[in-house]
């Protein structure tokens, strides 16, 4: 029996330490971009673009972000904008069609559920999609970044199968005390629903904060530019000439540190967002997936 247990916490230390070595081997680019964002121009000088650690620390990367480039800040609030209005539109639509199509009791509900699951094998492709854009005069507006997308088909799957999954009698009840099929949706249904709900709005806010392409095809103004753009167009820089309307310190730094800022200033809002919703994964996928 001894030697079992011995045998069990020796596996639990070599798990462990492949865990350990996993989790620096992922934490280590991000932390060399860190690193590089807050190295001077001398320093950059001196040992190069990217490095473990600086040897003196210099904000000034940040201090053009927050507060000397107009056209950041503006792409990061269009960004935000976009997240925001994006997923409220991507949920109420998503969530609508799913619940309507859960109902056994529709008529066509299995051809109309074919229909969306048809759009995840084909599509009509790009120019399609973007002469139907350029019609309804979606082009440089925020519109354009969002409603092109509002439902997809996967998440509308994994949504409409977890309200399949909702007791009926809960919803027979409220029938027989009154209840439309609204208030149904807002007073039982979503309550229900929150860990589906908050893993397919994480999904889709991920989306928007990520997406580049759709906005650099519809958005010609830079007005409307999301963060994306710029970041795209900061990286394929080799220094910081090209970058329109952003006004520079005296002593600028130097082109990786700035790139570096900018990764950082885009990516931890986002990375925040998952310790509030991580214990929702699990139940919202699988039992949205499991059967239906």
């Amino acid at each position: 029996m001894k030697s079992y247990y011995k045998t069990e916490i020796f596996y639990n230390y070599i798990i462990v330490g492949i865990l350990l070595i996993l989790t620096l081997s992922f934490l280590l680019p991000f932390i060399v971009v860190l690193s590089t964002s807050l190295i001077s121009e001398t320093e950059w000088a001196a040992r190069g673009g990217h490095v473990l650690y600086p040897k003196k620390i210099s904000f000034t990367a940040y201090e053009i972000l927050f507060g000397k480039s107009y056209v950041l800040f503006n792409a990061y609030q269009i960004t935000f904008l976009r997240v925001t209005l994006g997923t409220f539109c991507n949920l109420v639509f998503t969530t609508t069609l799913a619940y309507a199509l859960a109902q056994r009791d529709l008529p066509g509900r299995i051809p109309l559920t074919f229909f969306v699951f048809f759009t995840m094998v084909f599509n009509g492709g790009l120019i399609p999609q973007f002469l139907l854009v350029d019609f309804l005069n979606l082009r440089n507006t925020i519109f354009a970044l969002f409603v092109p997308t509002l439902v997809n088909g996967w998440y509308f799957l994994i949504m409409r199968n977890f309200f399949m999954n909702i007791p009926k009698d809960l919803i027979d009840a409220a029938i027989i005390d009154g209840a439309s099929p609204v208030r149904i949706l807002i007073s039982i249904v979503l309550p229900l629903s929150l860990p589906v709900m908050a893993t397919i709005g994480l999904f889709y806010a991920v989306y928007h904060w990520n997406e580049w392409f759709y906005a650099s095809i519809y958005i010609s103004e830079n007005a409307y530019k999301p963060m994306q753009i710029i970041l795209r167009g900061l990286l394929n820089q080799a220094t910081m000439e090209g970058l329109d309307n952003i006004s520079f310190m005296e002593r600028p730094p130097p082109g990786a540190s700035l790139r570096g800022a900018l990764i950082i200033f885009s990516t931890v809002p986002i990375l925040l967002v998952y310790p509030f919703i991580q214990k929702y994964f699990v139940k919202g996928i699988m039992i949205g997936g499991v059967k239906g």
